[in-house]
């Protein structure tokens, strides 16, 4: 895969600055879709499973994306050169997977007490977080003026307005068991996931490349998922319930293989915009949820006029919200704030001012080597495949109503993007 070159003089910063924002906002677009597209897989997973077994499986996959997805894209030897140059990495990354595991196992006890159409918007209120600890740890916001605060904070609120709405709208027809529990675990869920991108920024502040920084993340995510599963269930009811779901196993782990894809995007975007403008981007993802819920599933089937109006109203004011962000990018006057906040970061790890900066700008770092693909890389990514066409082996879709023609609509929508998006972070930043 061929390196990015250092642009040329004729092409100012200010322009690729731009560039860059444009790729961040696109990418925040395409985590919306790929995030809401993980949901589709676990909807055939036949209930009565434990939240923390699906939690536990999800992870699973999600293991194996994030190690085989970076050895193709760019090779290991990319993630040991990162660790070498910054180990503070490899801390900042498992802190952010453990807060990732403990949110994910409470958005599936959310999901079973109040449903997901209900705690879906309540955990996405981590939006608002993610701008507040963007403005007081990495500058962002900083000198950008009222009209971009308006945008991107309003922008926001209306985000959560219109989620609050198609809330209402896909719960007319579900009833809570248990609310205050639920809603409880939703909250919880959207204050760890908000806390959980403080280590994402302050990681690529400092030069990180996202590919780099989601291996460690995994041993997070996998050591406090299998120790709470464990404490919660014990080992051998949990291996128990493990056989008993085996049918099952390959539609969670595969809705976390679809997750890591969209969580990779959702890196780019807060590497190249920030958390304050990324997060509320890729939050999109409960509009794409909606549309495999209604189109494919058929999830609102059956009901009056009125509550499709809901629908169309609470769609719109997301997609309101969206608009707003995206045209509220960083100006001069922010990003200098930004690179001050780098400046910060690089003294405190002893990294090199103009590393850092070359990778802000995703371009090579001077004398950085040309790195390749190992017979290491090719055997990670053939052992994920290999693991997941066994449990795809013995794999059992459940007798559910499915509209064929909306999944391959959708389908075929979510894999452009990920094909021009990925295009996009090629050329631009060679996925740096």
């Amino acid at each position: 895969m061929s390196s990015i070159t250092t642009p040329p003089a004729s092409q100012s910063y200010i322009s690729r600055s731009r560039q860059l924002q444009l790729l961040g906002i696109f990418s925040g677009f395409t985590a919306g879709a790929w995030l809401g597209a993980a949901e589709a897989p676990t909807k055939l997973v036949t209930a009565g499973i434990s939240p923390v077994v699906v939690s536990l499986v999800m992870v699973i996959g999600v293991f194996l994306a994030r190690w085989s997805l970076p050895a193709l894209i760019l090779g290991t030897a990319s993630v040991r050169a990162d660790v070498r140059r910054a180990p503070h990495l490899i801390i900042w990354a498992l802190l952010a997977g453990a807060l990732w595991a403990v949110a994910n196992t409470l958005t599936i006890f959310a999901i079973r007490d109040v449903g997901l159409s209900i705690a879906f918007p309540l955990w996405n209120s981590n939006s608002l977080l993610a701008i507040l600890w963007g403005f007081l740890f990495f500058n962002e916001l900083r000198r950008a003026g009222w009209r971009r605060w308006v945008g991107v904070l309003g922008g926001a609120l209306v985000m959560c307005a219109g989620a609050a709405i198609l809330a209402v709208a896909s719960s007319a027809h579900t009833s809570a068991a248990h609310p205050r529990q639920g809603i409880f675990a939703a909250l919880a869920a959207g204050v760890l996931w908000g806390t959980m991108y403080l280590p994402y920024r302050k990681a690529y502040l400092t030069g990180m490349n996202p590919l780099s920084f989601v291996t460690f993340f995994t041993f997070g995510e996998l050591g406090t998922v299998c120790g709470l599963a464990i404490a919660y269930t014990g080992l051998r009811p949990l291996w128990l319930e493990l056989s008993a779901a085996r049918s099952a196993l390959f539609w969670l782990m595969l809705g976390g293989f679809i997750w890591v894809v969209g969580d990779l995007f959702q890196q780019y975007a807060a590497k190249y915009i920030g958390i304050s403008r990324g997060i509320p981007l890729s939050n999109t993802n409960q509009l794409w949820g909606l549309l495999w819920g209604i189109f494919v599933f058929g999830e609102l089937r059956g009901h009056g006029a009125s509550l499709y109006a809901q629908v169309i109203g609470g769609s719109l004011l997301m997609m309101l919200g969206v608009a707003a962000i995206s045209l509220s990018s960083a100006n001069d006057a922010e990003q200098s704030a930004w690179r001050e906040a780098a400046k910060r970061e690089s003294l405190r790890y002893s990294l090199s001012s103009h590393f850092v900066e070359a990778r802000l700008q995703g371009l090579p770092a001077e004398g950085e080597p040309k790195l390749g693909r190992s017979p290491l890389d090719w055997f990670l990514v053939f052992a994920a495949t290999a693991i997941f066409l066994i449990f795809a082996g013995f794999a059992r879709a459940p007798q559910i109503p499915l509209r064929l023609w909306p999944a391959l609509l959708l389908s075929s929508a979510t894999l452009l993007l990920l094909f021009i998006c990925g295009l996009f972070l090629r050329r631009t930043t060679n996925f740096r």
